[in-house]
């Protein structure tokens, strides 16, 4: 019985450490029978950071399920150079190899994710290139960001024994190829052909099928790597030009609830849009719960100034706003520059919206609107006009200015600049608010004229 024990226990410890060998063996990423298995995920669109966190998640999982290829199917404009260079960062570190499979246009930042990959594989009639670094504006970017750019595409061609002097030509409308009639002033772009002519496409094909040929993995299972719905939403709302967009209407809407009673269509929007803004830039991990932490502060800080008025609280509110923003911009550059396009909006907005209807709402409790004018009643004394033409006498010398006794009531009275002395007789000729001005009765005024 103890010798059963023994074995026992030798027989579980031994199962303890052959189990990791035996799992190691045991390769996910084949099949049932056997076959290879090839991941793949689509790059198509403009290169912004919600596709960042879409490659992110395809080479985890294909790392994860220890897949023989990972292949991205290409067809981009260009976008993002940070998160292009983010993208490269991810793929230069995968443990699986990437094939970029260029079925339809590389362009831009598109070429520049191609020569980070593995091998690039060609469509017919599929361009890469027409890599030159823009600004947000569409302009030519400065020379710095231009050299830094350049430098970048060459050592990323090199990374797979591709000469630089095309990559470089993709970024630099300066370099000149005359085997390719590419002249100075225009950027390289390949077409399927020419890549596979000077080494930066390793082969043409027509289809997967064919490029799984090509890789020798002709019975391989393909897997597909879909794009879900909130990487979808990611990748919408973190484009360059959907962001200000988000933040205008955002601005707009809460603006304009500020004039208009009730929380109702505005405020919903322009909830909606911020809440969006940040859902999206979470989803891409550019944004933090801080930065919407602040976010939901500063709001509360800017609803309370509307029953606390003094003006700190809204204050803070919309710096806290602000920040969170930023913070969840990812791009400074970019983020502010959608800021500044939001308050321009938002300011043009909201003086035709008060010009055609008004103040009307919260807004005025914060600020006061209403005028003292005279139209309305209002008047900052009481006019004495009932007044001229009384007479009287001078209780004090008048010089100009001094106290004179108008019937039984006594007057501080003014003259028209000259000296009264006292106990001469006078006459209201003229008042100015509370300002009676008096003039002296000459003898031949008492007298009739005679």
């Amino acid at each position: 019985m103890k010798l059963f024990k023994r074995n026992m226990k030798i027989a579980f410890y031994m199962l303890l450490i052959l189990l990791p060998m035996i799992l190691v063996q045991i390769n996910p990423s084949q099949a049932e029978d056997g076959k290879a298995v090839v991941y793949v995920a689509p790059v198509q669109d403009a290169v912004e950071r919600g596709l960042e966190s879409f490659i992110k998640r395809s080479v985890k999982t294909a790392e994860e399920n220890n897949a023989d290829y990972l292949v991205f199917e290409l067809d981009t404009p260009g976008g993002l150079v940070d998160a292009a260079g983010n993208i490269a960062k991810i793929m230069r570190e995968s443990e699986v190899p990437i094939i970029a499979y260029v079925t339809k246009h590389a362009l831009s930042a598109g070429a520049y994710i191609a020569l980070n990959a593995d091998q690039i594989v060609m469509k017919p009639s599929t361009t890469m290139g027409a890599a030159g670094v823009i600004d947000s504006q569409g302009n030519a970017a400065g020379k710095k960001a231009e050299s830094a750019w350049i430098a970048t595409m060459e050592a990323s061609a090199e990374l797979n024994d591709r000469d630089p002097i095309y990559a470089k030509a993709m970024a630099d409308p300066d370099v000149e190829i005359e085997e390719l009639g590419v002249t100075k002033g225009e950027f390289l772009t390949l077409n399927a052909t020419q890549a596979k002519k000077v080494g930066y496409a390793e082969a043409i094909v027509n289809n997967r099928n064919e490029l799984l040929s090509y890789l020798e993995v002709p019975d391989a299972e393909i897997k597909e790597i879909e794009v879900s719905f909130a990487e979808t939403i990611a990748r919408y709302v973190t484009h360059p030009v959907v962001v200000p967009i988000l933040l205008s209407i955002g601005s707009i809407g809460l603006v304009l609830e500020l004039y208009s009673p009730g929380f109702g269509i505005p405020g919903a929007f322009g909830l909606g849009a911020l809440l969006l803004f940040f859902f999206g830039h979470m989803i891409a991990g550019l944004a933090g719960w801080e930065s919407l932490i602040l976010f939901v502060l500063g709001i509360g800080l800017i609803i309370a100034e509307v029953f606390v008025p003094g003006g700190i609280l809204g204050v803070g509110g919309i710096i806290a706003v602000l920040v969170g923003i930023v913070l969840a911009g990812g791009s400074l550059g970019n983020i502010l520059l959608s800021i500044l396009i939001a308050l321009v909006a938002t300011i043009i907005v909201s003086i035709l919206f008060l010009k055609y209807f008004g103040y009307n709402g919260p807004l005025k409790k914060i600020i006061l609107f209403d005028s003292t004018s005279n139209d309305r009643g209002y008047i900052s004394n009481v006019t004495k006009s009932e007044l001229i033409g009384l007479t009287g006498t001078t209780m004090t010398p008048l010089r100009p200015s001094g106290t004179a006794i108008i019937g039984d009531d006594r007057y501080d009275v003014v003259t028209e600049g000259s000296y009264i002395g006292i106990n001469r007789p006078i006459k209201i000729i003229k008042t100015e608010g509370s300002r009676i001005i008096v003039r002296e009765i000459k003898e031949v005024e008492n007298q009739g004229g005679n």
